[in-house]
């Protein structure tokens, strides 16, 4: 029995044939596979190395407890990040949001008087206004987002300093606090799971739904897309709002894990997102933003972190890691687009 070559001739038998098909198209699958679970394979790596080199203190279950449940807000406003990041913008205000939402909270329960459930609904109106302001100024007036979310940023964090007089508000509703760290399942707190949720929920979205597919199409080539009847603007538009709204969940929670808030609540939150961001994008399904890629990318920089301070690393080393994380995340995150793009994925 004969195959056919790529020329369209007669060529030898089933030797040839796997030679010239079956074996790089195997050897395409197994490198895809590998690109794509390099980083879940590596945090894995991590895990196991270091519980046996620090037995008695990180592969405790009180450790990963407190790994799983305390960078749950991280994941949060990571999520919130890659929404506007898939449809091609930048939201550097999703961290201030966050913080703008926890004074919010604080400020109208403690100092107003407000019921813990309507300072919540106030937070998420909050939210929801920067998210429509940001969309508008970038959508209807064509600003660059880096400079609108920039500016917004920065306004933000004005009227955190405004509102909280520079103090940190305590005495937040116990209630927030039992919801988010108190209650437990598992050994783990409630919080862990929310961000778990989380993402489910957008990776859903992104995987099976309309929105989510215009919404990866709108991101990498917006011109094919207003030919393709999508209303582009109104895309981009939505996912700066959901981005905001996102980020005043990832506020909301960590004012639970506290009980207060401050002028300077969320603000160390913006880096370690782009990193774990960026980083995500590398994993799971590379070349585009993707919740679960987010999800293993915030835990596998966390690991890492909290493994060199059992070692003894000084505080410093955290943004060291993180910035260095950001600036590779970057680059293999656009090796791997420019890439694909050429192979025509």
């Amino acid at each position: 029995m004969t195959t056919t070559s790529p020329s369209g001739m007669p060529s030898g038998g089933p030797l040839e044939k796997s030679v010239t098909v079956e074996v790089p198209g195997s050897q395409r699958r197994l490198a895809g596979a590998l690109e794509a679970y390099a980083l879940p394979i590596a945090w894995v790596a991590i895990i196991i190395i270091f519980s046996f080199v620090k037995p008695e203190t990180f592969a405790q279950w009180s450790n990963v407890s407190s790994i799983l449940s305390s960078n749950a807000v991280l994941v949060v406003i990571t999520l919130a990040l890659i929404i506007p990041l898939t449809t091609g913008d930048f939201d550097l205000s999703v961290a201030a949001v966050a913080g703008l939402s926890a004074v919010t909270v604080a400020h109208l329960n403690v100092n107003v008087g407000w019921p813990l459930f309507a300072s919540i609904l106030a937070a998420l109106a909050v939210a929801f206004l920067i998210g429509l302001i940001n969309g508008g100024l970038i959508v209807l007036l064509g600003i660059e987002s880096l400079i609108v979310t920039l500016g917004m940023s920065t306004i933000v964090t004005g009227v955190m300093l405004w509102v909280t007089d520079a103090r940190t508000v305590t005495g937040v509703d116990q209630t927030l606090v039992d919801m988010v760290i108190r209650g437990r399942f598992l050994g783990i707190p409630y919080l862990f799971f929310y961000a778990l949720v989380l993402t489910i929920i957008i990776w859903y979205v992104f995987q099976f739904t309309p929105l989510g597919q215009r919404m990866l199409v709108a991101g990498r080539n917006r011109d094919v897309a207003r030919l393709a009847g999508m209303r582009v603007g109104l895309l981009r538009w939505g996912a700066m709002i959901a981005a905001s709204l996102i980020a005043a969940i990832g506020g909301i929670l960590i004012v639970g894990l506290s009980s207060s808030a401050g002028p300077s609540t969320g603000v160390d939150y913006l880096l370690p997102a782009f990193a774990a961001a960026f980083l995500g994008s590398t994993t799971i399904r590379p070349g585009r933003f993707n919740a679960w890629g987010t999800f293993i990318a915030v835990y596998f920089l966390v690991t890492g972190i909290t493994a060199l301070q059992l070692l003894g690393a000084k505080t410093f080393v955290q943004y060291l890691f993180y910035g260095t994380a950001l600036i590779l995340a970057v680059a293999l995150s656009q090796h791997i687009k420019r890439r694909r793009l050429k192979q025509g994925f």
